[in-house]
């Protein structure tokens, strides 16, 4: 739960595109707070800038105007290592294709971006045992993609999300390609992240079951900022799973 201080600012945050003689904006002119330890959706129609704000966010882009600052440091200001780094060390990442290499195990996939940032095999090991334990998965650390349900896979690429202990995890559509049991347990489990480690987890989706576990849901529309609204002042009904 969220303890109110800003981990995310975004200001005029704007990204255009040229296409011919016609400027097409991807983003415009957004204005948005993230708080540290809060849960927010983002919710729009397919090309409203859901993806693109991701991208500013997890500086994967920077942005054609404005800023985006992660814990007080303007992403727009550094320079391609220094943004490998922040991605590296802050941001956790999960996708709604998986993402997962298939040759390798689960542990691997796990362990894959802890010895790239430097850790020791053995410690790579035991933290990626640690966290595919943590999401359910102590018995499938020698299995490969291909022997993984997609909820297991989705499971996978959570801690592997989870490894590096980002203080951000973004989430695109995470539930997408899942069975509305599967994707009811991927979202309490992006909650509990929430609320037992204090990461701020923001999530692109459309399923309602997702919004019920939110602080806040963001609602963009063509690039712009339509509303952001509390959870508890919205009237959402979500039936249970039988």
């Amino acid at each position: 739960m969220s303890n109110g201080e800003t981990i995310i600012e975004c200001r005029n945050l704007t990204k255009m595109y040229r296409m011919g003689g016609q400027e097409i904006y991807a983003l415009r002119d957004m204005d948005l707070d993230i708080y540290r330890g809060e849960y927010l959706s983002v919710m729009g129609p397919s090309g409203s800038g859901k993806s693109t704000l991701f991208n500013m966010i997890g500086a994967l882009d920077k942005p054609t105007a404005g800023t985006v600052r992660i814990s007080g440091v303007d992403l727009t200001k550094q320079g391609s290592l220094e943004l490998a780094y922040i991605r590296n060390r802050h941001i956790g990442y999960i996708f709604q294709a998986f993402n997962l290499i298939p040759s390798l195990t689960a542990l691997r996939n796990v362990m894959l971006p802890l010895l790239f940032s430097g850790m020791e095999t053995h410690d790579a090991q035991q933290r990626a045992t640690d966290v595919l334990t943590e999401v359910g998965l102590s018995d499938r650390l020698h299995h490969r993609p291909d022997e993984l349900s997609g909820g297991q896979q989705q499971r996978v690429a959570i801690a592997r999300g989870l490894s590096m202990e980002p203080a951000i995890m973004l989430a695109d559509e995470p539930t997408a390609n899942l069975d509305l049991h599967t994707g009811e347990d991927i979202i309490n489990s992006l909650r509990t992240l929430c609320d037992n480690h204090g990461v701020t987890i923001i999530t692109a989706t459309h399923d309602h079951k997702m919004l019920d576990k939110s602080d806040r849901i963001l609602w963009i529309k063509d690039g712009q900022r339509d509303r952001l609204e509390n959870r508890a002042d919205i009237d959402i009904r979500v039936g249970k799973v039988e």
